[in-house]
């Protein structure tokens, strides 16, 4: 994503234009060196002390609640670069990048990269040499200059531009946490269990295979991943396994639902996830269509499945169903151990076992559980983010129409009656500050309980779950009061070339807007 500092290594454009080394032989070594650029019409300089290196633009991530001015954030050789806008933050008509267009990485108190249109040169100037401001007139607040230098580096007139004054006025956050030295990342959002609700409830896993809906309760289900581009064919494997693949250093076996259910195959898609199923220290990958949701269902709501349809062979491994709205629902649930006693599967683990052991690089390091975290992975148009899963309390489709209840807050969008409570819903885009778009079937309404009160959020649409190491993990650079709070961490996965910005759900609502939310609640369950 990001380019090395030795595709321009503080690079000059110049043509006939000095060099560093000849700017700095003309004068005494009591000069000082500056960047010189262009942004629109102007020329600026910059003391090149700050200056850590000159790079092309990388591709970054948008990240909301951020300031206008900020592109989004970028990955230079692994750390997180906030890439901004100088044209932007002063005004100037945008223009797309070009072969030219390049970016300062400016280091103070913490790096970040500012767009040019180009880089001129870098000049050596007698620090007497640089003159006051004046009444000069540009594009530019002239109390962000320091001064102007005259007749250097084939210019005229050349404005030093003062950044740390720059970032005092437009990026107040950043420059407070740099004086205090950095945020502190927040820890994993933690979730308030009802005891009593969920002795009376399952929570579920919903998946579709062949266009019929099945299901494994949540806490069989390790995570949730996007299935591999190329799958490792096991030779003389039952027909069921598709073959291997690694997740983390181990082999996963991978089982076709729709071959164990006798249904016809296809090839997998980008809609195609693999659900990691566990049972004690085995796993093995079921590969579905698509997953659908998370459900938290009343017991009442589950039936075992007929006696007489429990025999050996594919319905075996479906120990109940479930009925959801008034019947017309119904989602078969898979019994972990049921499908773990199946002899393919049986068969798969001790073939995965076998070749586990003849393969001597194999890393097996039971220690790197605790060293990970599990999240739910959802899009907002075309960025990741990410929630602890502990904090995610179901995910549901979106009702084609949300009841709106007179007098409800300017934040929720209306509610929906999930199993008899009423659940406010609020747009996750419109929460953080981006674009509304139509409903399709793709959103999803993840559940999340703030401060007790349980709480939808439309997103664009739920990715995977997703087991992320610890060190992958680090503080968001602050850009905002707000984003500093809700979007503090983010997951750098650098060889993937993702980055997954981390919610805080405790954070999604204001604490004033939590008491408004509440009498909200209680009015619309009166009314419903």
């Amino acid at each position: 994503m990001s380019h090395d500092a030795n595709d321009t290594g503080h690079e000059a454009g110049g043509n006939s234009q000095s060099s560093p080394a000849e700017d700095a032989s003309e004068v005494s070594s009591d000069l000082r060196q500056y960047v010189t650029f262009i942004a629109g019409d102007e020329v600026f300089a910059v003391d090149m002390a700050p200056v850590q290196e000159i790079i092309r633009v990388p591709d970054t991530v948008r990240v909301p609640l951020a300031p206008a001015s900020l592109n989004g954030l970028a990955n230079l050789r692994g750390k997180v670069l906030p890439i901004i806008s100088l044209r932007r933050l002063f005004g100037i008509e945008e223009k797309a990048d070009d072969d030219a267009t390049r970016a300062l990485v400016i280091d103070l108190g913490q790096p970040l990269g500012f767009v040019v249109d180009r880089v001129s040169s870098v000049v050596g100037v007698d620090p007497a040499r640089i003159e006051e401001i004046g009444s000069l007139r540009s594009a530019v607040n002239t109390d962000l200059l320091a001064g102007m230098i005259k007749d250097a580096g084939g210019h005229a007139m050349i404005m030093v531009l003062d950044f740390a004054r720059l970032i005092e006025a437009e990026f107040a956050t950043i420059a407070e946490l740099a004086r205090q030295g950095g945020a502190t990342a927040l820890g994993s959002g933690t979730r308030d269990n009802d005891d009593e609700a969920d002795a009376d409830e399952l929570q579920l896993v919903s998946f579709e295979v062949a266009g019929q809906e099945y299901a494994i309760a949540i806490e069989d289900v390790h995570e949730i991943v996007q299935a591999p581009e190329e799958i490792a064919h096991v030779p003389r494997a039952a027909a069921h396994m598709l073959g291997v693949m690694t997740l983390r250093n181990r082999l996963l076996p991978l089982a076709s639902l729709r071959s164990l259910f006798g249904l016809p195959t296809r090839d997998t898609d980008e809609r195609s996830r693999i659900v990691v199923v566990a049972l004690g220290d085995a796993n093995v990958g079921l590969v579905m269509d698509s997953v659908n949701e998370v459900l938290r269902v009343a017991r009442h709501d589950v039936d075992a499945m007929p006696a007489l349809m429990q025999r050996t062979g594919n319905l075996a491994d479906i120990t109940s169903i479930c009925r959801l709205d008034g019947g017309k629902r119904l989602v078969s649930i898979i019994s972990a151990q049921a499908l773990f006693n199946h002899s393919a599967i049986r068969e798969a683990l001790d073939t995965v076992d076998t070749l586990q052991q003849e393969n001597t690089a194999a890393v097996t390091d039971d220690d790197e559980l605790d060293d990970e975290e599990q999240l739910v992975v959802f899009r907002l148009d075309k960025e990741e983010f990410g929630a602890p899963i502990d904090s995610v309390q179901e995910i549901v489709r979106v009702p084609e129409e949300l009841t709106h209840v007179p007098k409800a807050p300017p934040f929720v969008e209306g509610v929906i009656n999930l199993r008899g409570i009423v659940l406010p819903v609020i747009d996750l885009r419109r929460r953080l500050g981006l674009p509304a778009v139509e409903r399709s079937d793709r959103q999803r309404v993840i559940v999340f309980l703030i401060a007790g009160v349980r709480t939808g959020f439309i997103v664009d649409s739920v990715a995977e779950v997703l087991k992320i190491h610890k060190s992958a993990i680090e503080p968001a650079p602050c850009l905002s009061g707000e984003q500093a709070k809700l979007l503090a961490r983010m997951a750098n996965l650098e060889k993937q070339k993702r980055m997954v910005q981390l919610i805080d759900p405790a954070r999604l609502i204001e604490n004033e807007d939590l008491d408004t939310l509440n009498e909200f609640k209680e009015l619309a369950a009166l009314a419903a």
